[in-house]
């Protein structure tokens, strides 16, 4: 094994009763949530704002984010499930060809996104006690860091794979080139962990290993990334006086994440069925621009906000516009 290259074939989850499994991507899923919440919790104390509406913006926000995602991965990727199998829409739930416990599975991320947006609309409707952009300002803070524990779990999983490479860096995703059904008639192996087990463990069956490719790990990529996004946000809300413009930190995080996205495409494979594939561009890039320019929108006035919040966030802002020059 290359020490850049290596075999991705984990146990992606604990048998606990029957067709039901605890996936560690949905772990990663809670975690994500807890950080959010945690985080937030830091910031509604110090900012001295009641802690009473905490609770209810982290339960609107964990129900738009997993209702927008889904719709998202539906809408963009999956149509063809509300015919097929329409309950897996909306229940951790497989139906066809069988019954299965599959955990939460096809969320899109610009799903997501609208769903957080539409949630907090909803959210500051009955709470009014802020802004909409000030809450917005907050929340893509813990939405940042938990991309980062998201895409962790995408690779759990062996989903959102990259592209095949040659380079020196690559990772051979066994579980997900072949299917459970495929990889027990190949090894002959009845329990499917085991049967995936033996292609990177036993030499008997190197032609299986053989056969799968080296692809870029996109899901890496971006968790790596993500962590930047975050510490960006956490360092100009917590070490500048760019906060208080409000709608700063909400754009600066759509351009940063939807920027990173946009780039990552290029070595991704497709999600789902690409309906969207005009000048080059992929159903995710496309879906990436807007987002972009609204953030490029709240964060267009840089200078005269620099000049009005002092020496410190001039600078911040004018090198986060040549990163961003760089990056274009």
């Amino acid at each position: 094994m290359h020490l850049l290259k290596f075999d991705w074939n984990p146990l992606t989850g604990i048998e606990i009763l029957g067709n039901f499994k605890l996936h560690f991507y949905s772990v990663m899923w809670i975690v994500a949530f807890l950080t959010g919440w945690y985080i937030m919790k830091r910031i509604f104390t110090k900012e001295k704002v009641s802690l009473e509406y905490l609770d209810p913006l982290f339960i609107y926000t964990v129900l738009a984010t997993m209702i927008g995602a889904r719709l998202g991965h539906v809408i963009f990727y999956q149509s063809e499930l509300i015919t097929q199998d329409f309950w897996s829409i909306f229940l951790p739930i497989r139906t066809n060809p069988r019954f299965e416990f599959t955990g939460f599975q096809g969320l899109a991320s610009h799903g997501a996104a609208i769903g957080i947006i539409v949630g907090m609309y909803l959210y500051r409707k009955k709470y009014n006690y802020k802004s909409l952009l000030w809450i917005l300002d907050r929340v893509v803070i813990s939405v940042a860091s938990g991309a980062v524990f998201i895409r962790i779990g995408n690779f759990i999983n062996s989903e959102i794979i990259g592209k095949v490479t040659d380079s020196n860096f690559g990772v051979r995703f066994i579980q997900d080139y072949y299917y459970k059904s495929e990889i027990v008639r190949l090894t002959g192996i009845k329990n499917v962990q085991k049967a995936y087990y033996a292609v990177t463990d036993n030499p008997q069956f190197q032609n299986l290993l053989d056969a799968v490719p080296y692809r870029h790990p996109a899901q890496l990529y971006e968790s790596f990334c993500y962590i930047f996004v975050f510490l960006i946000l956490w360092f100009v809300y917590s070490k500048t006086n760019l906060k208080d413009r409000t709608g700063f930190l909400f754009g600066l995080f759509l351009i940063l994440l939807w920027t990173i996205r946009f780039f990552v495409e290029y070595v991704k494979e497709p999600q789902g069925d690409e309906y969207i594939n005009w000048f080059g561009f992929n159903t995710g890039q496309w879906l990436s621009i807007p987002f972009i320019i609204i953030g490029l929108y709240f964060t267009s006035s840089w200078i005269s906000a620099s000049l009005l919040f002092g020496k410190q966030s001039c600078m911040f802002a004018w090198a986060i516009s040549f990163l961003w020059g760089l990056m274009l």
